[in-house]
C-alpha cells in the first residue's frame, strides 16, 4: 500500500511541475516530489532490493556470515585506490564489504557498516531539501541489476556523515557493475565512486 501511495504521489507532483509555472511553488512541488523519490527508493531497497529475479546466492542471507569472495578478488578489492563498496542486490541492499579507500572517503569504519543496510549508512542529508542522491543511486542499482551491465551515473551530490554525525558536502562520479557469480548469475554489485567535490566546487566558482 505505502509503495502504492508514493508512486500515486510521484505522479502527482510530476504533473503538477509541468503544470504549474510560479517559480516558488514550482520548487515547493519538486521538494515534495523529492521527498517521495526518497521514500519509495527506500521502501523498494527494504522490500525487494534491486533484484529482478530471486535466484541470486539464495543460500545466504544476512545476519549469517556471507560467502568468501575469490582470493583474487578479494586481493584486487582491498588494495584498489579507488574507493568501492560491494553491495548486496538482495532486499535491504546490505554492505558486504568497503575498500580503504571508501572508507577513507566517506568516513566510516568498515568494521561497523558491514551488513549494514547501505541507505541507514548513507542516507541523504536531511539538511538538504533537494537531496536527490538515494533515489538516483537506487535507480542506478537497479538499471545494473535489470540489464546486467555497468551504469554510469552523472555526477551526484551525496553528502557523508561525518563521525560526530553532521554532514560533508560531497560530489562523486559514480560506477556501479555487475559482480557475477561461477553460474553467471548476478552475486554482487561494486559501487564505485570517485569523490570530484573539489573540481565541482573549483568549476561552480569560476562560473
Amino acid at each position: 500500500m505505502q509503495r502504492f501511495i508514493e508512486e500515486q504521489n510521484i505522479a502527482h507532483f510530476e504533473r503538477l511541475l509541468f503544470e504549474q509555472s510560479c517559480e516558488k511553488s514550482h520548487a515547493i512541488i519538486r521538494e515534495q516530489l523529492l521527498v517521495s523519490k526518497r521514500r519509495l527508493a527506500i521502501l523498494l531497497a527494504g522490500s525487494t532490493g534491486v533484484q529482478s529475479t530471486p535466484q541470486i546466492m539464495r543460500e545466504r542471507a544476512f545476519p549469517h556470515p556471507v560467502p568468501k569472495l575469490t582470493s583474487r578478488f578479494q586481493r584486487e578489492f582491498e588494495t584498489a585506490v579507488t574507493p568501492l563498496l560491494l553491495v548486496d542486490p538482495r532486499p535491504g541492499l546490505h554492505i558486504v564489504e568497503s575498500n580503504h579507500a571508501y572508507a577513507a572517503a566517506t568516513m566510516i569504519d568498515p568494521s561497523k557498516v558491514a551488513g549494514e543496510k547501505m541507505f541507514d549508512v548513507f542516507p541523504d542529508n536531511p539538511d538538504d531539501p533537494l537531496a536527490d542522491g538515494v533515489a538516483n543511486l537506487f535507480a542506478s542499482l537497479r538499471t545494473v541489476a535489470q540489464t546486467g551491465q555497468p551504469h554510469a551515473m552523472a555526477i551526484q551530490r551525496y553528502d557523508v556523515r561525518s563521525p560526530n554525525g553532521g554532514f560533508v558536502e560531497r560530489y562523486w562520479q559514480p560506477l556501479n557493475s555487475p559482480v557475477l557469480n561461477e553460474a553467471g548469475d548476478l552475486a554482487f554489485i561494486l559501487h564505485r565512486v570517485v569523490d570530484v567535490t573539489a573540481l565541482h566546487v573549483h568549476r561552480v566558482s569560476e562560473s
